[in-house]
């Protein structure tokens, strides 16, 4: 029933090509799609503090929190790239390559969970994730408590960040403090943005006939909203699944979480804010060229083999969701002390 569901979803706005020929496109787009605020949401259990992001910031970029001190949030998630790291998988400890495509940290906050299957309800639970995860940052709670513990200053910044708390510096407070900063990682003020908002000058007349044909089409069916995506689960390949190439067999997404038979190649509709600057693309990361993933798209999901000048369109219409890129100036870390722990070294195997 869920897939069912899912399948109708997108074909939802397929009638309304008509409509889009003409002047009202921008009452349609808005209908669909909301622009980025201005300032990022409130969050479910913190409270954002100035303290909370200056300290988030910091522990985003620091690479204490992993094993061996070389692999910070940063590393795989880097706010000067847009927001990720431009590799197919990300690079972790012991040199492993990660298993899937490290989704963009910007405007991540507007997400209905994070991670490609939705196992973390928010950026607390992501931020605790990578920290833990072997073919990652290969480090413990206990370890990362430690490390912030023998330092002063961080011992400092969580006091006042999280004022009032017995034992302020904690696994569940670096999360906090992390979700805080990358909250404020938000790039409003697109090109498409300007639009929705008013300014038909915004876009030019190719793009427009992009975005009449990403309704028309369906591809709004699973990328609407503040994100153009993000905001529930679909299976890859609707219509017609891609080859092992870019789905691998192995991974079957979000059945992982739920163990649910539908579940099987289920995936979160990636957000496809700042796409152009996102390469490669899907989970599998094996796709370097925004024109053949709309191509793929196209066939996988919507069952049409797009023509040329139609894929030329969708791209260019995609092109103006890169927003006003986050300003962030690099933080400057605390030294380590006598009491910090080593690091651990990353041999090959």
């Amino acid at each position: 029933m869920k897939k069912a569901l899912a399948i109708a979803a997108l074909f939802t706005l397929a009638p309304i090509s008509s409509a889009l020929a003409g002047s009202d496109l921008m009452a349609q787009a808005r209908e669909t799609f909301k622009p980025i605020p201005s300032a990022p949401p409130a969050l479910s259990g913190n409270v954002v503090t100035r303290e909370r992001v200056e300290l988030g910031k910091m522990l985003f970029f620091e690479p204490r929190l992993s094993a061996s001190h070389l692999i910070s949030c940063n590393t795989c998630h880097n706010v000067g790239m847009g927001g990720d790291d431009n590799l197919e998988t990300s690079i972790g400890h012991g040199w492993a390559k990660g298993p899937r495509n490290a989704p963009t940290a910007l405007n991540a906050v507007f997400n209905v969970a994070q991670f490609w299957d939705g196992r973390a309800e928010d950026l607390k639970a992501q931020a605790k994730g990578p920290v833990q995860a072997g073919v990652e940052m290969s480090n413990t709670p206990a370890m990362v408590e430690k490390t912030l513990n023998s330092i002063p200053e961080y011992v400092e910044r969580f006091g006042k960040a999280f004022p009032g708390e017995k034992s302020p510096v904690s696994f569940d407070n670096m999360a906090k403090a992390i979700e805080s900063f990358e909250a404020t990682l938000i790039t409003p003020a697109s090109r498409f943005d300007q639009f929705l908002e008013g300014n038909a000058a915004a876009m030019t007349d190719q793009e427009k006939r992009g975005l009449a044909l990403f309704m028309d089409k369906g591809c709004s069916g699973c990328h609407s909203g503040v994100n153009v995506g993000g905001q529930d689960y679909y299976p890859f390949g609707v219509v017609e699944k891609p080859g092992a190439d870019v789905l691998p067999q192995g991974d079957k997404g979000r059945f992982a979480v739920t163990k649910t038979a539908d579940d099987a190649y289920v995936f979160r509709a990636g957000p496809l804010r700042n796409i152009a600057l996102t390469a490669p693309y899907f989970h599998s990361g094996k796709v370097w060229n925004l024109e053949q993933a709309v191509a793929i798209m196209g066939q996988s999901q919507l069952g049409e083999k797009l023509s040329d000048a139609q894929i030329k369109d969708i791209t260019a219409f995609l092109e103006t969701l890169t927003g006003e890129q986050p300003d962030v100036t690099y933080p400057i870390l605390p030294a380590s002390t006598a009491a910090t722990p080593l690091p651990v070294a990353m041999a090959t195997k």
